[in-house]
């Protein structure tokens, strides 16, 4: 019995050695984790057994034994340690997302903020199967050690994604049980090792994009049971064999797209049945396209644009194949040599086809009129060829349709009208050809519309306000080189978001209006070789984004604003060939005569010397001496009978009333009354299922104002301490202001209720999409809203942003809005922000000119909202400025970390801020919200759903998005960006957004 005994304990000792070790290299792990956001391996202590710790599984038959780590997308920032070597008995969990080729012995890393190198010790895990390792930041070299693993039967290697450099070790040759290799997505060089042929089992097989050279070994076609092959974004070269479709009988997925591959298109590929994806774009291949692709009957996605394809003697016929194909949703020829016309079969490619390229090419003929059959399509690209004709009025049926690109061909006839039904339509551009005929006011029905040219064509008539008002216009309006006539209606200021206006060579005439400075985005403005007359008002100031502005050849009189000084980020004034007068500002723009032309003005004078233009007259002595004394005498007389009447105000009406003040009267006069009966019959009497907020000092509910004017209806409870103070402050602040982006007031309500007790109301438009707080956090039953995507938010955080970059800096007294957060941003119809709710309003006493943090507010006291209040605030600080701009920080972040800034993780000095902070110099992927992440890519951010250059612009908007957040809550108010700054640095991003098509 005691040998028993003995022998037992000595099996014991050995587990419990054993175990140890296993909990010693999980520590080991947790200790080079620096950063655990998330908070999820706090599990990880000492009273807790390690196989009860998060994502660590033990044996059941071993105590102690680790059989998997599995912490995926867990945020964790560190390094992987080379203790991870001693567990060596590393086994199952196969996450769902990975299907079945994932079944056991698995350490699954992935999407997490992992550094420094890939362990060589892991190669002492013999039981590895799967090792995922993507969407990291590992670096060096893949170690060499790991061809243990590979010849000891491991089924995948994924690291794709990271920062790997070197070669493609040859010993992957070795592992003839591997199914997937994917190394694709980081900086890899030299050549494609031959030895790869030899791995019989591989199915998938992605490298790229890499810095690969040389050409495909011909091994590679030994890989029969290859599913997919993605060699994308290299620098590969060489002729694609014939046969390479019979190598590859299962193949789904070949992507070659942005090589250097040369030669014919293999002729071999529609004997690849299974395929679905066939990429060969941005190469340079020459010759036809094989007439057969259509024998493809799985094929979802084509794409040979941006080569040197011709047309065979069928011209475009190769297309009707096509039509067997009842998966499609994508051709690609763009930028190819084709000629032909288009067929008409093409009407009967499936309901499921979406985006046809046919652009820069040589096409000719006419769009043919059964294109409206194709009910699916979502963008069609014709640009730059030579198509003739009339555009088909049955382009209208596609209602699907997003993108339409026919600008560069030779169409003529009129824009038809009912291109208007198309209301999902976001880019429109028929520039450069035969077009006539009005604008049709029908496009004003496309209220999505981003982007709008018409110019180079042989339009006439007026610009229609329906079209020039569209408020959803924030890229490009451009009707240049036309034959438009009459006045730009007053409507452009409604595209408030836009960036490129352009209304040159027309011959528009009238005045340039006043309401063009509410286009605040306004970077580039072209009106020249118009009538414009009159003089360039002062309220353009409001335009200071402008980076090129082009007035010259009209017939503008008066003097060059002054503020045209100010405009830093002006590059080029044109001013020439007007009737301006008087003298040239010196400072900013004008000290450069590069950057300004003024010629063609014969009255200016003064100015630099470079502009050789006379020195201006000085008007005569004696008469400038009697003014000033004619002046003061005025004023001094005004003066008397303004402090007299003000004396005889303040008496009576401290006379008249010894209880509360009564509502400012100017709102009342400008508003039509209403009465307490009227709001409680809007609100089926002030029903619960009417309410839609409520906050500290009223609650919000929702009505129908004489039937049919849908109303949000703010009533103030006049028995919360500052409910009537906040009431006048809102009055006053409303009746002030006036913006695309605030809340627009109806009118109010100052009365009694049917008990007698006083009464006051707020009548607003009713935001029909909410507030932006039930879209970031929905509540239990708001959980199948859709998801606003990075575009939606961007727009957002533009909209809040320009709406308190006019409180600060447009109004005529500064307005501090107090209390910024995602429930007092407002969504309408076309889900444009407005800022409501001002109740904590002040208005700052001082010159506009003096920094922000030198006002002061005309109410002092801490007031606003927990996690965005700024911290100078619970300090004594009064309201200002930058309070809001700290506030406008932190919801900014807000909204993309889907973080609440007083979520439970912060506390002392850890905040939102400071958690943004951090992640910056990491993947800031990790933090995002992951609904965010979910709308951008559905299947999540992986080769073969977009492609890496995609990946790193989102990357880099998403990251200067945050860094502007950041900025703006500094803990230090003189160390945050002004809201103009932070405003233009946002509509970068947005301009660099659409730039790229994202």
């Amino acid at each position: 019995m005691n040998l028993v005994s003995a022998f037992a304990s000595l099996i014991l000792f050995i587990h419990q050695t054993h175990s140890n070790t296993y909990r010693a290299a999980l520590l080991a792990f947790k200790n080079k984790v620096f950063e655990d956001i998330q908070g999820n391996m706090s599990s990880w202590n000492e009273s807790v057994s390690h196989c009860n710790w998060l994502g660590v599984s033990c044996s059941h038959r071993h105590v102690g034994r680790v059989t998997a780590l599995d912490l995926p997308n867990q945020k964790l920032i560190g390094t992987i340690p080379p203790d991870m070597g001693n567990l060596t008995f590393l086994r199952r969990h196969i996450p769902e997302e990975f299907g079945r080729l994932f079944r056991l012995n698995t350490l699954i890393l992935h999407r997490n903020e992992l550094g420094g190198e890939i362990p060589q010790n892991l190669s002492s895990c013999v039981g590895m199967r799967y090792l995922c390792l993507h969407y990291n930041r590992l670096s060096g070299r893949i170690p060499d050690k790991l061809r243990y693993l590979v010849e000891r039967g491991l089924i995948a290697f994924m690291v794709i994604m990271n920062d790997l450099t070197g070669g493609i070790p040859i010993w992957f040759g070795n592992g003839s049980s591997l199914i997937e290799l994917w190394l694709g997505d980081n900086h890899l060089r030299g050549r494609i090792p031959a030895e790869l042929g030899s791995i019989s089992k591989l199915e998938h097989l992605q490298l790229g994009p890499n810095n690969l050279i040389g050409r495909i070994p011909s091994s590679i076609h030994n890989l029969t049971t290859l599913v997919d092959l993605d060699l994308n974004g290299n620098n590969l070269h060489g002729e694609i064999p014939p046969e390479i479709a019979n190598y590859f009988p299962h193949l789904q997925g070949l992507y070659l797209s942005n090589n250097r591959f040369s030669g014919q298109v293999p002729h071999s590929l529609p004997n690849a049945t299974g395929l679905e994806d066939l990429t060969l774009g941005f190469n340079s291949f020459t010759g036809n396209v094989p007439v057969n692709l259509g024998n493809l009957r799985n094929l979802k996605r084509i794409s040979f644009g941006e080569n040197q394809l011709q047309a065979g003697p069928d011209g475009l016929s190769f297309l009707t194949a096509f039509t067997n194909c009842t998966k499609l949703k994508a051709l690609d020829f763009g930028h190819n040599k084709f000629t032909g016309e288009i067929p008409a079969s093409i009407a009967n490619l499936t309901d499921t086809f979406q985006r046809f390229y046919l652009g820069s090419n040589q096409i000719t003929g006419n769009i043919p009129p059964e294109i409206e059959k194709l009910n699916g399509l979502q963008a069609l690209f014709l640009y730059n060829n030579s198509i003739s004709g009339e555009i088909p009025h049955g382009i209208g049926k596609l209602k699907n349709l997003t993108v339409l690109y026919l600008w560069g061909n030779k169409i003529s006839g009129t824009i038809p009208s009912s291109l208007g039904n198309i209301t999902h339509l976001l880019e429109l551009r028929l520039e450069s050809n035969q077009l006539e005929g009005d604008i049709p006011p029908s496009l004003g029905w496309c209220r999505q519309l981003l982007l709008l040219i018409l110019s180079d064509n042989n339009l006439n008539g007026t610009i229609p306000k329906e079209v020039v008002g569209l408020s959803s216009l924030s890229i490009d309006f451009g009707v240049a080189r036309n034959f438009l006539t009459g006045p730009l209606p007053f409507e452009v200021g409604n595209m408030s978001q836009i960036v490129v206006v352009d209304l040159s060579d027309n011959t528009l005439t009238g005045e340039i209006p006043s309401t063009l400075s509410q286009c605040i985005m306004l970077q580039n403005l072209d009106m020249s070789g118009n009538i414009f007359e009159g003089s360039i008002l002062p309220s353009l100031r409001t335009l200071i984004g402008l980076q090129y502005v082009d007035l010259s050849r009209n017939r503008l009189s008066g003097q060059i604003p002054i503020y045209f000084e100010n405009f830093t980020v002006l590059e080029w004034l044109n001013l020439s060939f007007n009737s301006l007068e008087g003298e040239v500002p010196r400072e900013g723009l004008f000290r450069d005569t590069k950057c300004i032309s003024i010629t063609g003005n014969k009255d200016l004078c003064g100015g630099i010397k470079e502009f050789g233009l006379p020195a201006c007259k000085v008007r005569n002595t004696k008469k400038r001496r009697k003014l000033p004394k004619l002046k003061a005498s005025i004023a001094v007389t005004v003066s008397f009978f303004i402090v007299l009447a003000c004396l005889i105000v303040v008496v009576y009406w401290r006379r008249k009333s010894t209880t509360r003040p009564s509502i400012a009267l100017p709102i009342e006069e400008r508003f039509p009354k209403v009465s307490y009966a009227k709001l409680r019959q809007a609100t089926d009497e002030f029903s619960p299922s009417h309410l839609i907020g409520q906050g500290s000092h009223g609650s919000v509910y929702r009505g129908m104002l004489d039937g049919n004017q849908p109303v949000a209806v703010k009533v103030l409870n006049l028995r919360q301490k500052g409910a009537f103070k906040s009431f006048l402050a809102e009055c006053e602040a409303l009746r002030n202001i006036r913006h695309r982006n605030l809340v627009n007031i109806i009118t109010v309500c100052s009365s009694i209720d049917f008990t007698g007790a006083e009464f006051k109301a707020l009548v607003y438009d009713l935001m029909q999409n909410g507030s932006l707080e039930q879209w970031l956090h929905p509540s239990e039953n708001q959980l199948d809203m859709p998801k606003l995507s990075l575009k939606q938010r961007l727009g957002i955080a533009i909209d809040a942003a320009s709406a308190i970059e006019y409180l600060h800096h447009h109004c005529h007294t500064n307005i501090v809005h107090g209390d910024l957060k995602p429930s007092n941003v407002l969504l309408d119809h076309d889900m444009v922000a407005r800022v409501g709710d001002f109740g904590l309003a002040r208005f700052l006493h001082g010159s506009t000119n003096l920094d922000a943090s030198q006002c002061q507010a005309s109410s002092s006291g801490l007031k606003g909202t927990i996690g965005y209040v700024a911290p100078e605030y619970g300090l004594g600080g009064t309201s200002s400025l930058q309070g809001d701009v700290y506030s406008f920080g932190i919801l900014l972040l807000e909204m993309f970390t889907g973080i609440k800034p007083t979520d439970v993780m912060f506390e002392d000095e850890w905040n939102l801020h400071e958690f943004v902070k951090i992640a910056q110099s990491k993947s800031l992927l990790k933090i995002l919200d992951p609904s965010l992440l979910f709308v951008e890519y559905p299947a999540g951010i992986d080769r073969g759903q977009i492609n890496d250059a995609n990946t790193v612009r989102f990357e880099e908007n998403v990251a200067e998005i945050m860094r502007i957040g950041v900025l703006c809550s500094m803990k230090l108010p003189n160390e945050r960006l002004d809201m103009t700054n932070a405003l233009s640095n946002l509509v970068a991003v947005k301009e660099k957004f659409l730039k790229h098509g994202m």
